[in-house]
């Protein structure tokens, strides 16, 4: 394929979130009920952690956002400038602008709704050895409008686009614009990507989330939200493996392609499902010491998945990129990578 057949080939919606982010201790986490590997809203109870975390720890700013972290590392694995783009919703602020700065700079073409009287959202990552825990305060994340999709120049990426992805925590913004977006996919041949993102989508967005299972050629997810999809969905079993094979059988609102369900498992092999079979696939071992924190780790396995997946590369191939993707990731701070990949 000739780069310009890689413009704009893989678009991302989510929530664009400034990822806040420091080493913690067990007291601070106990203190504010924080489960590690764990992903959550930001209830009133979390409120004061914000000052403290910021006055007894080192904190770090670094953009984020599960699909815009994804989409980064995809863009970065591709190096084909304007191969993805990304739309989310941003304050008017400063934050905002970083946000901006550091997508563009990534190469991603981002068409963020700007919401003029609420603060761009944050997410609180709490590290302790190694393990992260999301706190979201979605703020203007969370005041997408299906209105902003529907402008011609941003429903331009969506036609342009032949696989799109987009992480479960958008479910709980708006379900209407990943109607439409799942909608053109299936009726245009399209792949539409999702992932599982946190124990609380698959438990609270439950409704939402089985609209979509139909439309999904791709569902990411760890093996947490996975035994929580099959404990919801009464499976009654926490194999990781049967589970894959089961989601990947759901009914698919179109017979184009069959599903498959990738599950990453942290230092686990990670486990892919189709056709009724499951492959296992060994991530890259890692010294504990080189382990500076998982934040971002799922998200760039998925960025680096797609990366090949628009190449039209086969299972092996993408999941291999994935791997290669978060063992990078997991040995920086945040969702961040150098400059050029080296993956071959």
């Amino acid at each position: 394929m000739a780069s310009s057949d890689f413009d704009g080939i893989l678009l991302g919606m989510g929530n664009p979130l400034l990822d806040v982010s420091a080493v913690v201790d067990q007291e601070f986490l106990d203190k504010y009920d924080i489960k590690l590997n764990n992903a959550i809203l930001a209830e009133d109870k979390h409120l004061p952690m914000y000052d403290e975390m910021s006055q007894k720890f080192n904190v770090e700013y670094i953009a984020g956002g599960a699909t815009q972290n994804s989409i980064k590392v995809a863009q970065w694995m591709l190096q084909i400038p304007g191969a993805t783009s990304y739309m989310g919703s941003i304050g008017k602020d400063k934050y905002g602008e970083a946000m901006k700065k550091d997508a563009t700079a990534a190469g991603v073409n981002v068409h963020y709704y700007e919401d003029e009287s609420t603060p761009t959202g944050t997410c609180r990552v709490c590290v302790l050895g190694g393990e992260r825990s999301l706190i979201a305060n979605l703020s203007a994340a969370n005041c997408y409008k299906v209105e902003h999709l529907k402008k011609p120049e941003n429903w331009a990426l969506v036609e342009k686009a032949k696989f799109y992805y987009i992480a479960g925590f958008f479910l709980t913004v708006s379900p209407e614009s990943i109607q439409l977006v799942r909608e053109h996919a299936a009726a245009n041949n399209k792949v539409f990507t999702m992932n599982l993102s946190a124990p609380f989508i698959c438990e609270f967005f439950k409704d939402v989330q089985e609209k979509c299972i139909p439309y999904m050629d791709y569902i990411f997810g760890n093996e947490t939200e996975a035994r929580t999809f099959s404990r919801v969905h009464g499976w009654e079993t926490d194999d990781v493996e049967q589970i894959a094979i089961k989601m990947s059988q759901l009914p698919k609102a179109t017979g184009t392609y069959k599903r498959t369900t990738v599950i990453t498992q942290g230092a686990d092999p990670v486990v892919v499902a189709e056709d009724g079979k499951v492959k296992k696939y060994p991530v890259i071992p890692l010294p504990k010491e080189k382990l500076v924190d998982t934040n971002g780790a799922g998200d760039a396995f998925v960025g680096g998945f797609l990366s090949q997946l628009v190449h039209g590369k086969g299972i092996e191939e993408c999941v291999r990129a994935g791997c290669y993707a978060s063992n990078v990731v997991i040995q920086r701070s945040g969702c961040t990578y150098p400059e050029k990949p080296d993956f071959n």
